[in-house]
């Protein structure tokens, strides 16, 4: 049997009416962030891999297919997060002084996908800033977060704050090494409670408690006033639960709730973090946050701050979209007929053109309606 049709595991196509339900987001999102002085640009989809990978995440390495380029024999890669790719049109290609605000549209691919449910394939839309390491951008960055999930028409959305410069204050207290520090943020993300409790033993009493409290302080922003009483008095600690502060003051009808143990998202960030999610699902629709000096290995770092959003998840978090609807045209060179169909389609109507001997297949069409030959003129009469 042929099954040259088949596509690999977890990748999948995207059909009607579902495939213009995203064009149409996708649309209405760019045109959002532009409307905020956001810039588009339009990354490669392959580039030499070093230039994929930022920082320590290491995540991020996994997620990424590799394969050699014929031309210079170096490695290349597939990329599975846009982020690192704009940094490096901030930091190497457009070289300004002040803060850049851009955005983009495209698909990632991952090495395996997050969930058994999820495709390895994200139509990813995002916005990042760059210049400007004062809380105000992180503030501009959520609000327009926020409003683009309103553009989505999700219902019971939410947003999750965090913050890594808290794990970072108390990993640097503990005095451990780097791989240790490591094992200790990738336990805290997955949230694994025992093997946290494991990881702490031998820590100083006050950092162990501190760190197993982080999954504890969950919930709304009455959570930051019990971190300040738990937490040891560090500055970058109290400047953390102050940046949170200011960002939890947004309001866009959302609920806006904090996690300081939340550390989803790739390991080059190194500030404010949020998440947010629909429909009762545990995997987050949009992921961002800070990541000051992801430009460094272009040569140039810089403050940045962004988030993106995957389509696929968004419209499979919605109900299913209605099908097209449009006008059934005969297909005659009547110049009536012909301006008739030109005026229709300029005003946004959906004409399709029928062609001889295809009247048993009309449902197939989509349309509802059809234009008929009436009192000496084009009429729009119903199919149904």
């Amino acid at each position: 049997m042929n099954h040259t049709w088949l596509l690999p595991e977890y990748i999948e196509d995207i059909l009607p009416p579902y495939a213009q339900q995203v064009e149409t987001l996708r649309r209405r999102l760019l045109d959002l962030f532009a409307s905020w002085g956001y810039e588009l640009v339009c990354p490669p989809l392959i580039e030499y891999l070093d230039s994929l990978l930022t920082g320590k995440a290491q995540d991020l390495d996994l997620k990424t297919f590799k394969v050699v380029d014929p031309l210079s024999g170096r490695l290349l890669g597939l990329r599975a997060d846009i982020t690192p790719q704009v940094a490096r049109i901030d930091a190497h290609l457009l070289n300004r002084q002040g803060p850049t605000r851009l955005c983009y549209a495209g698909a990632v691919l991952h090495t395996r996908p997050a969930a058994l449910t999820h495709s390895r394939e994200l139509l990813q839309v995002g916005a990042e800033l760059f210049g400007h390491a004062g809380v105000e951008a992180d503030r501009e960055v959520l609000d327009l977060l926020l409003a683009a999930l309103q553009e989505t028409g999700l219902g019971e959305v939410r947003v999750s704050l965090g913050h890594v410069g808290i794990f970072q204050a108390l990993a640097a207290a503990s005095g451990v090494a780097e791989s240790e520090r490591q094992a200790l943020f990738q336990t805290l993300q997955a949230k694994d409670l025992p093997a946290l409790e494991q990881l702490c033993r031998g820590l100083t009493p006050a950092i162990a408690e501190a760190l197993l409290r982080l999954p504890e302080l969950y919930g709304d922003v009455g959570v930051l006033a019990t971190a300040r009483r738990v937490l040891p008095d560090l500055p970058d600690i109290a400047r953390a639960l102050a940046d949170l502060s200011e960002l939890a003051k947004a309001d866009a009808g959302i609920d806006i709730l904090v996690d300081l143990a939340d550390l989803r998202g790739y390991g080059y960030h190194n500030g404010a973090m949020f998440a947010a999610y629909a429909g009762g699902q545990a995997q987050a629709i949009a992921l961002g946050g800070r990541y000051d000096g992801a430009g460094a290995q272009f040569g140039r770092a810089r403050p940045a701050t962004g988030f993106s959003l995957d389509l696929r998840r968004v419209v499979g978090s919605q109900s299913v979209p209605a099908p097209q609807r449009g006008i059934l045209a005969p297909n005659t060179t009547d110049a009536g007929l012909k301006r008739q169909i030109d005026a229709l389609r300029a005003a946004g109507e959906r004409v399709v053109v029928e062609f001889p001997g295809q009247e048993a297949h009309r449902a197939e069409s989509g349309c509802d309606r059809m234009l008929v030959f009436e009192a000496g003129e084009w009429q729009i009469r119903s199919l149904v």
